[in-house]
C-alpha cells in the first residue's frame, strides 16, 4: 500500500482539511490549520507531501520524524501544524487499514466516555448568564469563558473586579457541582495576573488558562507559587521541548492543540510526559470536526486525561459549524456533557467529501482580530 495523493480544502469557517489517499482506496482525513494563516499552513502541507506520496502510509512514526526533522530549520506553529494534519491522516488511515479505532492503536481505551465543556461569551454578566444556563441546560457539567477583553499593562481595579464579577455570574449559575474554566488568552502581564488570580481563587476556576503569553512561560513558577488556581497553558506550544519549562514550572494543566503540537503522535508523547508530572491533560480544539476526532482518540487512551474543549456553537462559526461536513453527526451527540466511546475504525467519523469540495471552491480568508489599547498601540487578543 503507497500514498497515491494528498489533497488540501480550505473550509468555512476557518478551517483546513487534508486529505491522504493510497493506491488501494483507503482514505483518511487530517486537520492541519492555524487560525488567520491556513492558506501558509497549505503550502507546507504541499512542500511535505513531496517526501510522502509513493511511501508506506503506515510508517507513521517514521513520517513524523522526517516531516519534523528532516529540515535543517525545525518547529513552530506552521511546519508543526501541517506535520499536525498530516499525522492525524494517517492514523485514521492505520486504523482503518487494520480495523480498529485510533484509541485501540494506542493501547486502548482507559475510559467509557470523555467530559466536554462548551463555550461561552457575552461581555455583560446578564447575557454571560443566559448562555451558561442554556448549556446546562443541554447537559454541560463544565464551560469555559474568557475572562477579560483588551487589557491594560497593569490591570486597573476595574479591570480586575469586572473579570471577579463575570466568573462570580458564572459560578452562581452553575453552583457548586459544575465547573467554569477561565481564559486568560495571554492578554494579561504577570502582574495582571497574579491581581486577578488571588481574587478569583474563592471562585473555584476548574482551571485559569494562558495566564501569560507563552514567551513569557518563564514567570510561570511565580505564577503557580502565589496562586492556588490551577494554571492551564499549551494551546501555543508545539512540541515536548515546549511543554517541559511548563511543566517543570508545575502548571496543573497541559493543553496541547491536535492541530497544532505535531497531532496525535506528539500529542499522545506529551500527554506521557505530563503524566510524570502530575499534570493532567485538557486538549484545546476550537476547531473542526476532525480535529476534535483526533483529540477523543487521545482522551479515550490517556489515563490523564482531564476534560475536552470543542467548538459547537462557538463564535467564529459564523459559516459552518462542527456538524457541518459530517455525514453522520453521531459521534458528537453529547450526552450528559459527555462523549460517548466510538469505536469505528481510524479516527471514527464519516466527513460528506461532497460538502468538503463544494465549501473549499469559496474557501476563506479568517484573520484573528486586532486590538488596539485607547492610546493607539497594539493590545494583545
Amino acid at each position: 500500500m503507497k500514498i497515491a495523493r494528498i489533497e488540501t480544502f480550505l473550509v468555512p469557517p476557518r478551517w483546513l482539511f487534508c486529505r491522504i489517499e493510497t493506491d488501494d482506496g483507503v482514505v483518511g482525513w487530517g486537520e492541519p490549520v492555524v487560525e488567520g494563516r491556513a492558506e501558509v499552513v497549505r503550502a507546507a502541507v504541499d512542500v511535505l507531501a513531496e517526501q510522502l506520496l509513493g511511501k508506506d502510509p503506515l510508517r507513521i512514526e517514521d513520517h513524523w520524524q522526517v516531516g519534523t526533522k528532516g529540515g535543517f530549520y525545525r518547529g513552530g506553529p506552521v511546519l508543526s501544524s501541517a506535520v499536525a494534519g498530516l499525522d492525524q491522516a494517517l492514523w485514521d488511515i492505520a486504523g482503518k487499514t487494520y480495523g480498529a479505532p485510533v484509541h485501540a492503536l494506542l493501547g486502548g481505551p482507559v475510559r467509557e466516555r470523555v467530559r466536554v465543556y462548551a463555550w461561552v461569551g457575552g461581555d455583560e454578566p446578564a447575557e454571560l448568564t443566559d448562555q451558561i444556563a442554556a448549556q446546562v441546560e443541554a447537559g454541560f457539567t463544565a464551560v469555559k469563558m474568557n475572562a477579560a477583553g483588551a487589557t491594560s499593562p497593569i490591570t486597573t481595579p476595574a479591570e480586575t473586579a469586572a473579570v471577579v464579577a463575570r466568573v462570580a455570574a458564572a459560578r452562581e449559575v452553575l453552583g457548586p457541582d459544575r465547573d467554569v474554566a477561565v481564559d486568560f488568552h495571554g492578554r494579561f502581564t504577570a502582574a495582571g495576573a497574579r491581581r486577578a488570580l488571588a481574587e478569583l481563587a474563592p471562585l473555584h476556576p476548574l482551571f485559569v488558562e494562558e495566564p501569560v503569553l507563552p514567551e513569557h512561560n518563564h514567570l510561570l513558577p511565580g505564577l503557580v507559587t502565589a496562586s492556588a488556581v490551577p494554571l492551564a497553558t499549551g494551546e501555543r506550544l508545539y512540541s515536548r521541548g515546549d511543554f517541559l519549562p511548563a511543566l517543570t514550572a508545575g502548571i496543573a494543566v497541559a493543553q496541547p492543540d491536535l492541530s497544532h503540537a505535531g497531532g496525535i503522535s506528539e500529542v499522545h508523547r506529551i500527554a506521557a510526559l505530563a503524566d510524570t508530572f502530575g499534570a493532567q491533560l485538557a486538549p484545546h480544539c476550537p476547531l473542526g470536526p476532525i480535529a476534535l476526532a483526533a483529540s477523543l482518540q487521545i482522551a479515550f487512551a490517556t489515563p490523564n486525561f482531564l476534560i475536552q474543549e470543542q467548538s459547537r456553537g462557538i463564535h467564529y462559526n459564523k459559516d459552518a459549524d462542527l456538524l457541518s461536513y459530517l455525514a453522520d453527526p453521531e459521534p458528537f451527540r453529547f450526552v450528559a456533557g459527555h462523549a460517548r466511546r466510538n469505536d469505528a475504525p481510524g479516527l471514527g467519523i464519516t466527513l460528506d467529501e461532497a460538502a468538503v469540495r463544494a465549501a473549499d471552491r469559496g474557501g476563506h480568508a479568517w484573520r484573528n482580530p486586532v486590538w488596539r489599547h485607547p492610546d493607539g498601540s497594539f493590545a494583545e487578543w
